[in-house]
């Protein structure tokens, strides 16, 4: 019956105040406040005394019971993490491969220098060897024999 009187003293008004500023902080949208879901928030949402909250007693009874479970900011918050979960992997990810292609660059680069001193030898343009090649008369004079 305690119950009873203390819901009387909230008009119907206030109660509604109430309620639709318990629906805006538990779906995320506040108008007033920083959304946070405490009772402080709630009376400055409704826009209603904190005595007038505290004599609304099953308001809060229901408030008490939604909004123990997850929060628009914590939703929102938790989305955040998860993206930066998946952005830490990505560039766990990425540097992994910069350092294969590194390696690679690098096995490539040294094959490069090997083919190249190759060529050089093969076409007898080595400058390490102390061999000269002889060089061929090109004229059109016959040789003598």
């Amino acid at each position: 019956m305690a119950a009873e009187l203390e819901e009387l003293t909230v008009s119907a008004a206030s109660e509604k105040k109430l309620r639709d500023a318990m629906e805006r902080l538990l779906t995320g949208r506040p108008e007033r406040t920083d959304g946070r879901l405490i009772k402080e928030n709630l009376y400055k949402e409704a826009g209603v005394s904190r005595a007038t909250m505290n004599r609304a007693a099953n308001i809060l009874v229901e408030w008490e019971n939604k909004s123990a479970g997850p929060r628009p900011r914590d939703r929102i918050i938790e989305q955040l993490k998860e993206a930066e979960r998946k952005h830490t992997t990505t560039i766990k990810n990425l540097r992994q491969k910069i350092r294969m292609l590194e390696s690679q660059l690098t096995a490539t680069s040294t094959t490069i220098g090997e083919l190249y001193v190759e060529n050089q030898i093969l076409r007898d343009n080595d400058t390490t060897r102390n061999v000269s090649p002889l060089r061929q008369n090109v004229s059109k004079s016959p040789r003598p024999r």
